[in-house]
């Protein structure tokens, strides 16, 4: 089947991208492995999960978020607007297709895409001219492998996997990664009647849902430089001095982290509380694991119920983009830095990974559109 863009993904990147290049006329498919679009909202995320950026932050092109909703979404809002998202735009992407390969035929110019379908269990090819990653960088569970980890026999889950806290009541549970969901995570298990412990490894900066918001606002007027010392001051009043507790403060501000490193700030949502009163326990880097028995860094052992790892995802793409190296580096993630990283060779493209969240990937899907557009239209004028 051919088709003049092809995009493999139907979470937002992918929406927004065939969005965009509908706004343009212009033919395109979405390719997705799962049986739903916009998947990891919908099945892999936890129960208590809410949206802690402004929605002014969270539009896809061409549809901004509706005055009825709050300024903080709950996630269940946020699908909601995805659904009349794709309602909107005639969005109708083929699912439970699993992209075995890719690569670009040179002879005819042409990206040739082979997809399992998981339903029939038969494959079928796709052909275009124009290629769009929009798998993001959340498509893979990462789960690092720890001295030891063989031989811990007892509950170990990803926290996409993770629901809620209620089945650990009473268990002590053992949280590895502490950005925002590690974080909430450990909330939860809190509030649900669970012993939770929380590995930090790294400095970090904790803010709530308001700081962050007003931070993002004078982003629009002021330098990073300035927005980031207004940033750390209102969270100091806010939170103290952390490092007792085994929380320190990175050298560099969040929202110069956030820009260079794509490391995001942790929004509280009450675990900071919890830690103060001793019910959530911060521990440093684990050493080694043997049988239920964790070891850390400072010498510490404990016996742990469950291991829970929020350690994040990475990109899969390298391992069925055959010709990766037209847009991606060895670990999957564009060779260019932002803002060009979206566009490769031989009309190759990637959507969602600049590490700026929904307005990152909004700008994403519209310049590969307007690229897209411009391509084809000089085609098309070199043919008179």
């Amino acid at each position: 089947m051919e088709k003049v863009v092809v995009i493999v993904g139907a979470g937002p990147s992918g929406l927004a991208t065939s969005a965009c290049l509908s706004y343009h006329s212009i033919s395109n498919i979405i390719l997705e492995k799962e049986n739903c679009y916009a998947s990891l909202w919908k099945n892999r995320t936890y129960d208590r999960l809410n949206i802690h950026l402004g929605k002014r932050f969270c539009s896809l092109p061409y549809m901004p978020q509706p005055a009825s909703n709050p300024t903080f979404m709950s996630r269940d809002s946020f699908i909601q607007y995805l659904d009349d998202y794709v309602s909107r735009f005639h969005i109708s992407p083929r699912y439970c297709l699993s992209v075995q390969s890719a690569f670009y035929d040179e002879l005819l110019t042409k990206w040739r895409i082979e997809v399992e379908n998981t339903l029939t269990m038969k494959t079928e090819v796709y052909t275009s001219k124009f290629l769009v990653v929009a798998t993001g960088e959340n498509s893979e569970a990462f789960i690092p492998d720890l001295p030891g980890m063989d031989s811990f026999k007892k509950e170990i889950v990803h926290s996409s996997n993770y629901k809620s806290g209620g089945r650990y009541k009473g268990k002590e549970v053992l949280v590895i990664g502490c950005g925002n969901s590690g974080m909430e995570i450990a909330y939860d298990l809190s509030i649900s009647g669970a012993h939770p412990s929380i590995v930090v490894r790294s400095p970090l900066h904790i803010v709530n849902k308001e700081i962050i918001y007003f931070g993002m606002l004078l982003l629009k007027y002021l330098p990073v430089s300035l927005v980031d010392a207004l940033t750390i001051f209102l969270a100091k009043l806010k939170y103290g001095d952390l490092s007792s507790y085994g929380i320190h403060q990175p050298k560099k501000g969040p929202f110069h982290l956030k820009a260079t490193v794509g490391r995001s700030p942790v929004i509280d949502v009450g675990t900071v509380l919890k830690i103060r009163a001793g019910e959530i326990q911060v521990l440093p880097e684990v050493s080694c694991i043997n049988n239920a028995k964790v070891v850390f860094k400072n010498g510490l052992e404990k016996d742990f119920d469950a291991m829970l790892f929020a350690t994040g995802y990475k990109s899969s793409a390298n391992k069925w983009l055959k010709d990766y190296k037209y847009i991606y580096n060895e670990d999957g993630m564009p060779k260019k830095s932002v803002p060009a990283h979206w566009k490769g060779e031989n009309g190759s493209y990637c959507a969602g990974f600049s590490r700026t969240g929904i307005a990152g990937l909004s700008m994403d899907a519209k310049a590969i559109a307007d690229d897209i557009k411009m391509v084809i239209s000089g085609r098309k004028e070199n043919q008179k």
